[in-house]
């Protein structure tokens, strides 16, 4: 058997992902990224009084959107082509899209169903 003929083994830290794909990942997260943050700044602006329900929903994608930024910086540096890091920058954004998706979901059902009845002071 000759040697070139045997493929050597990749490690886990030594895959690598192509740069192209990591760019279009990454403009996609940046698109989720503003998106979410759009979201919250105009709920912010909405006239009238917050309610303690409020909070709830504030926490989940406030959680959230830290997620989704923490992944999109994760992706800007070099070392996010490697197989590892990219998968684990894909579980953030993923986990902070839930997180923003439940914290409209529990808004839009606290206001269908009138919970928080109790005024913040500010």
């Amino acid at each position: 058997m000759a040697k070139d003929a045997v493929e050597p083994v990749e490690s886990d830290e030594q895959k690598r992902i192509d740069s192209t794909f990591r760019n279009g990942s990454i403009t996609a997260i940046g698109v989720v990224v503003g998106f979410s943050l759009s979201f919250l700044s105009r709920w912010a602006a909405l006239p009238g009084d917050w309610m303690h329900s409020d909070l709830v929903s504030v926490a989940l994608i406030t959680l959230g959107l830290a997620l989704q930024v923490k992944a999109l910086a994760d992706l800007l540096m070099v070392s996010s082509l490697q197989l590892k890091r990219y998968n684990r920058s894909v579980r953030f954004i993923l986990i902070g899209l839930v997180l923003v998706g439940l914290g409209v979901v529990f808004a839009v059902f606290a206001d269908l169903f009138g919970f928080g009845g109790i005024v913040l002071q500010g």
